[in-house]
């Protein structure tokens, strides 16, 4: 854990937060700031950054991911309508907060996923 991570104080207790799930290897909480009627993180218990640092022993967790999203997705109303996933990663992916974590947005027809326009005008 790194000192200011507010996703590990958020694991450990130090800053509140209604966590809808839990078990040893994730957590789910709803963002702060929701992009979408239902908007919540699925959030390794562990801390670590980037999907580069993933060894295969943290298999079980990025199951453990999916599977906490797929419950919550129910739990929440959104399973049968559609809901997206999404992981940003680094700076220029949209990850604001250093430690990686897993988004669910759903309960409404969500729009594209913010390609840049210059990467649209590109001849590849």
């Amino acid at each position: 854990m790194t000192d200011d991570c507010v996703f590990c104080k958020i694991r450990d207790g130090e800053i509140p937060s209604d966590i809808l799930y839990r078990d040893e290897l994730c957590f789910v909480i709803r963002d702060i700031a929701p992009l979408a009627p239902t908007h919540l993180l699925v959030i390794p218990v562990e801390h670590f950054e980037r999907i580069s640092e993933l060894e295969s022993r943290f298999d079980q967790t990025f199951g453990a991911m999916f599977a906490a999203a797929k419950d919550s997705a129910k739990a929440e109303g959104v399973s049968d309508s559609g809901y997206r996933l999404m992981i940003n990663q680094g700076r220029d992916g949209g990850q604001e907060v250093p430690h990686l974590h897993m988004h669910l947005l759903g309960g409404r027809r969500l729009g594209g996923l913010g390609i840049p326009s210059e990467r649209s005008s590109r001849n590849d």
